[in-house]
């Protein structure tokens, strides 16, 4: 007969061997596809692990994320939560965030040097958040490695160089996502779900507002590219998100009203307030309004009115509290003051699902393209407000030329006399190598060419 202490020991033995090879499946996010198994980013419980359908438990995908300042850190503690990926390495020039971060998050290596992350047999997959003047190099050098990468937006600070950093993942075999984090916001998702379940019919009009709640620093500003590029790209990337079709072309205008330190820079840099309108087939037209100060904190909407109705989402408060008395009624609780906060749960959405992509060799679901497309519109405007005049975004794309199979690009200017050989094309795909993880789309928008 046994014993207590020998029952005991066995029952604690027999309930490992259950915890140890069952897999609990959380049920799917009704914002995402069915596909789609998510932890929510509200759960603080450190257990909290977010598995994916399908995938091998033996199956471990390394992760070495570069930078560990505010965005770094957040997509860290997500990576921290999701099965069949574990952090192995993390980088930070400042070597004290580096070590600090290891110890939070249990990562048994950190350095003060991003290549020697990029070059650790330890890394199969890498996490650029570093400033953007260092993305199109990291992620060159991380195709060159064979490593898998995610890079938060943008691509790189030019054109020409974000069309090289794509061809080099295409060209190593690695999957590319960049954090185009809007698309993964609950509200927004929300929208485009009543969009592709036909709720509202057919799109006719979108509106997008995008206000922060102040003004960056003058350093941000300065050679930051202009609203159009460091702000309104994510606006530009969700109204054709929602439509889901490319642009045709854009009118844009800029001006001046918030901070007036910034009215001598050159270019889009000079504007804290801007307005665009962008076409799109069939009629389709989007309205954006972006300003670098809103005095009551973040202001982000959309609207689409369709064929059979509208849906809209309004802007986000920090609980759904709202305080009647004879002096006020309304919300209890200013919008959020910080984008962190306001983003936080699209952050650690995005980071899961390109794990998930991993761990299910899938394909990313916010693409190298996703990104370049993103630019021209950005560029595009901006050409828009200065000439005062519609632009067509495959004005954009025929400036760029590129060589050696797409690995050298530059961009010329419009009084440039074409290289020898040199062919202008309006299609983007033309400019990006064939990427094993996404055959090229035949007719997806032949005649225009803002994707492949």
């Amino acid at each position: 007969m046994l014993n207590s202490v020998t029952y005991l020991l066995l029952l604690l033995v027999f309930s490992h061997e259950i915890l140890t090879t069952t897999s609990f499946q959380l049920p799917p996010s009704p914002f995402l596809s069915s596909s789609s198994i998510l932890r929510s980013s509200s759960s603080s419980s450190d257990d909290d692990v977010t598995n994916f359908t399908g995938s091998d438990a033996s199956k471990i995908i390394n992760v070495g994320v570069i930078g560990c300042g505010r965005i770094g850190l957040v997509h860290l503690a997500a990576i921290s939560k999701c099965q069949g990926v574990k952090v192995t390495y993390v980088s930070n020039p400042t070597i004290s965030k580096a070590k600090n971060a290891a110890e939070e998050y249990s990562v048994p290596n950190y350095t003060s040097s991003a290549s020697e992350l990029i070059q650790s047999p330890l890394v199969d997959a890498v996490w650029i958040c570093s400033p953007s003047s260092f993305h199109a190099s990291q992620i060159k050098e991380s195709a060159l490695y064979k490593k898998h990468v995610f890079c938060e937006k943008p691509i790189a600070t030019s054109l020409p160089e974000t069309v090289e950093a794509i061809n080099s993942c295409s060209e190593a075999g690695v999957k590319l996502m960049i954090g185009l984090q809007r698309r993964f916001d609950p509200n927004f998702l929300r929208v485009k779900q009543a969009i592709d379940d036909k709720e509202v019919g057919v799109p006719i009009i979108v509106k997008v507002c995008s206000r922060d709640p102040s003004p960056p620093p003058f350093s941000y500003v300065e050679n930051g590219g202009g609203i159009f590029a460091d702000m309104a790209v994510h606006d530009l990337d969700m109204t054709r998100f929602l439509v889901g079709e490319d642009p045709v072309s854009i009118l844009a205008t800029g001006s001046c009203h918030i901070d007036k330190s910034i009215e001598g820079l050159e270019g889009a840099e000079k504007y804290d307030t801007a307005n665009c309108i962008v076409k799109y087939p069939n009629g389709v037209t989007a309205m954006i309004d972006v300003c670098r100060q809103s005095s009551y904190g973040y202001d982000q909407r959309a609207e689409v009115l369709g064929t059979g109705g509208m849906v809209m989402t309004e802007n986000v408060y920090p609980s759904t509290a709202k305080i009647f008395k004879p002096s006020f009624t309304g919300n209890a609780d200013m919008p959020y003051d910080f984008f962190l906060k306001r983003y936080n749960e699209a952050y650690v959405r995005e980071t899961e699902e390109f794990c998930k992509a991993l761990v299910e060799d899938r394909e990313a679901p916010c693409t190298g393209e996703d990104g370049l497309v993103a630019l021209v519109m950005s560029i595009a405007a901006g050409i828009s407000a200065e000439e005062g005049r519609w632009v067509r975004f495959d004005e954009v794309v025929s400036r760029v030329f590129c060589e050696k199979g797409g690995s050298q690009c530059s961009m010329l200017a419009m009084s440039d006399a074409f290289p020898e050989g040199f062919k202008p094309t309006q299609d983007i795909g033309d400019l990006l190598t064939e990427n094993a993880d996404k055959p090229k789309k035949e007719g997806f928008l032949k005649r225009l060419g803002l994707n492949v």
